[in-house]
């Protein structure tokens, strides 16, 4: 296994799925661009419930970007040459949506106390010029 970061588009809607012991998980496809132009296909499972629903709150085509353990595999198809194909144990989920929130809530709440108190001995007293 691999500690991976993996950016790239969500294949087809995420889907939410319960395990034999009654716990719930979730399944997708990521599609990441290579060098070469072609794409590669991440298979995607997610146990956190965080990660989960970041995934299910996305539609086929938007943005993603996923944290966890990577495992390469080789796909082959009926008719065709195999193909290298990833499997991942997501455990952290990064969407824009999450990247936009984070900075309105970053900007609503101005700026800190420590981050105040950091530029203090900095201040002289004189205005800009």
């Amino acid at each position: 296994m691999i500690d991976a970061l993996i950016g790239g588009t969500l294949h087809a809607t995420a889907e939410q799925k319960t395990g034999q012991a009654g716990k719930p998980f979730v399944v997708c496809k990521v599609r990441t661009p290579m060098a070469n132009g072609e794409s590669l296909f991440v298979n995607v499972i997610a146990f956190d419930k965080a990660a989960g629903a970041a995934l299910l709150a996305l539609h086929a085509g938007e943005p993603v970007n996923l944290a966890g353990t990577l495992t390469p595999k080789v796909w082959t198809p009926a008719q065709g040459e195999p193909r290298p194909v990833l499997d991942m144990v997501a455990h952290a989920c990064l969407t824009t949506y999450a990247v936009q929130r984070n900075r309105k809530a970053a900007h609503s709440e101005g700026p800190t106390k420590a981050h105040t108190r950091a530029l203090e001995p900095l201040d002289d007293g004189r205005p800009w010029e």
